[in-house]
């Protein structure tokens, strides 16, 4: 029996095949957990590098979700979340980045038919500032949804290891 990854690296076409799933399980995280809907985001500029969450997923599905946002953005995020002032929400930003992060994975892996009990997410890490590099070894095409959040772009990716 090939695992889901097995067959993503054999057939490109099955990651593109869940771009529709992931945009769903992006919009439905920020409609449930900070009252946000969100729209796609036209613009193909540089995605914001301000704030990066990273989620790994391991089992029959391997790879890693990321999902980059500005700080004014992130800081929104932990606004809504808290029921802050986004003045306020410094302190919060992290968590609440890691969590929507964390919370966007899990939502995907469950809308894989069976995947819900076979792969399991890492903790959260929230990578802070520009000036980085991010180097994934992932073996198929990335998965990349990029949705307007208060007019910021919010851009999530998923890399599948085989």
């Amino acid at each position: 029996m090939n695992s889901v990854n097995q067959m993503a690296a054999a057939n490109e076409n099955i990651p593109e095949n869940w771009l529709p799933l992931l945009q769903l399980a992006v919009k439905e995280v920020f409609e449930i957990m900070l009252g946000s809907k969100l729209e796609p985001h036209s613009d193909t500029g540089a995605a914001p590098k301000d704030f990066t969450a990273m989620v790994g997923l391991a089992g029959q599905l391997c790879g890693v979700m990321t999902m980059r946002c500005s700080a004014q953005s992130a800081a929104l995020i932990a606004s809504k979340m808290l029921g802050i002032d986004p003045k306020e929400a410094n302190a919060e930003m992290w968590d609440a980045i890691g969590e929507v992060a964390n919370m966007i994975a899990g939502n995907f892996k469950n809308k894989l038919t069976g995947m819900g009990d076979r792969c399991m997410l890492s903790v959260p890490t929230v990578i802070t500032g520009a000036d980085y590099s991010f180097h994934s070894l992932a073996d198929s095409t990335p998965l990349e949804v990029t949705m307007a959040f208060e007019g910021e772009p919010i851009v999530v990716n998923l890399e599948i290891h085989s």
